[in-house]
């Protein structure tokens, strides 16, 4: 009889793995979280991984590092509302606790899977591109007290 293979596929280390060595930080705060720190456009923004084994479900996190001067909810909900209806993956949530925009977005992971690092690689660009996109229309309504609608006529004329 053969010994049960002890490894467990956990992608963590693959994303650990595409972003060693390059010129971002990484941290990995324990074996099924990383976080990445990427130089954005317009400011850094934090990539979060977590796995959750049991499901087979790699969650992505991209933080952005935007906080509104003053909190108004229905304001910031009703941007988000406007930005994830033009999403096709993935969407845009607030972080009440860091008082900061958020894009997620979670795959399922089959370790089988031979375009693993492509699909991540996808991702991440995916997560970056939208943060970067929706950034200035964050900072319209965070900082310059625009009106959600108002904010995103400029990418509507686009």
């Amino acid at each position: 009889m053969l010994a049960e293979n002890m490894y467990t596929y956990n992608p963590i280390d693959d994303i650990e793995c595409l972003f060693n060595g390059g010129k971002h930080q990484v941290e990995r705060r324990n074996n099924n979280e990383i976080v990445v720190e990427i130089s954005g456009k317009w400011d850094n923004m934090l990539l979060f991984f977590a796995w959750e084994a049991q499901m087979n479900c790699l969650h992505i996190s991209c933080l952005i590092n935007l906080e509104p001067d003053h909190i108004e909810l229905p304001s910031i909900y009703e941007l988000l509302a406007l930005l994830n209806e033009d999403l096709w993956v993935g969407y845009f949530s607030y972080w009440e606790e860091m008082h900061m925009p958020v894009f997620k977005h979670a795959i399922f992971v089959d370790s089988t899977d031979f375009n693993l690092t492509t699909k991540l690689s996808q991702v991440f660009n995916i997560a970056i591109t939208e943060c970067e996109r929706a950034y200035p229309i964050f900072h319209a309504v965070f900082k310059q007290h625009i009106a959600p609608r108002r904010a995103l006529l400029p990418l509507t004329l686009m």
